[in-house]
């Protein structure tokens, strides 16, 4: 009676379980099919693997991460003509919105050109941009911005005199270079009144990547991060006329 017990035992254990079948039976199929794949490709499996390399940047160029070429002087001394960026497409995807100071990369078809653009927001919905005060510094919410450390040497802030409130869901945006740039000074009397859409965004740009030698990651300067919220400006100090139809050489 033991004997048989201990002989059942052993036939039991040495059966393969149902899932472990049915997992080997998955991956031959998979094999099969992938086997099948590769015979009918020219060049078989190293073709097979360019694809699937394809696939994968052309995914991650659509929803994460593209290049971007700088086509201008006009984000100058930081991002020279012929620099690539690497624009974070995720950046704003899950709620979190363009920050003063972000570098951003937009689309601007219908307020600046049918182009993709590269410039820096200034301001953000709700701000009040002012240029300038007496030492010619730019004002964001009463608040002014030393913009010393990026600005294009000998560029001042603005040549242009501009006062204007940027309504919800949209961004003022400025090139470093001022001089040799063309931005929302250009457009405050355009549709628009020279304000980009978030949803024009493409993303932020967080890295220069090419060449070699100017690879940096793109820092928020922290000049921005004193200016203070939009709500918690005081009304009476902003009592001006926006100035509308500016434009700068």
């Amino acid at each position: 009676m033991d004997t048989e017990a201990q002989h059942t035992e052993r036939d039991r254990s040495s059966s393969p379980e149902p899932e472990a079948t049915e997992d080997r039976s998955r991956f031959a199929l998979v094999a099969r099919a992938t086997e099948r794949v590769t015979d009918w490709l020219p060049g078989g499996w190293i073709t097979l693997t360019l694809f699937a390399c394809l696939a994968f940047l052309l995914v991650l160029n659509t929803f994460v991460a593209q290049p971007f070429q700088i086509p201008s002087g006009s984000m100058e001394q930081g991002l020279r003509i012929g620099d690539r960026v690497l624009v974070n497409k995720l950046a704003y995807r899950f709620g979190a919105g363009p920050r003063r100071g972000d570098v951003v990369v937009f689309d601007g078809s219908g307020y600046f050109g049918d182009a993709d653009y590269i410039k820096r927001v200034v301001g953000v919905g709700g701000d009040h941009v002012v240029c300038c005060d007496k030492k010619g510094r730019i004002e964001v919410n009463g608040r002014p911005v030393d913009e010393t450390s990026f600005l294009y040497p000998g560029d001042t802030a603005s040549t242009v005199p501009f006062n204007v409130d940027v309504p919800d869901g949209t961004l003022f945006v400025l090139g470093d270079h001022r001089s040799d740039s063309s931005d929302s000074r250009d457009h405050l009397g355009s549709p628009g009144g020279g304000m980009i859409p978030v949803g024009r965004v493409v993303g932020r740009a967080d890295w220069i990547v090419w060449p070699y030698a100017h690879w940096t990651r793109l820092a928020r300067p922290a000049a921005y991060a004193r200016v203070p919220a939009a709500y918690a400006r005081v009304p009476a100090a902003y009592a001006r006329v926006p100035a509308a139809g500016a434009s700068h050489g």
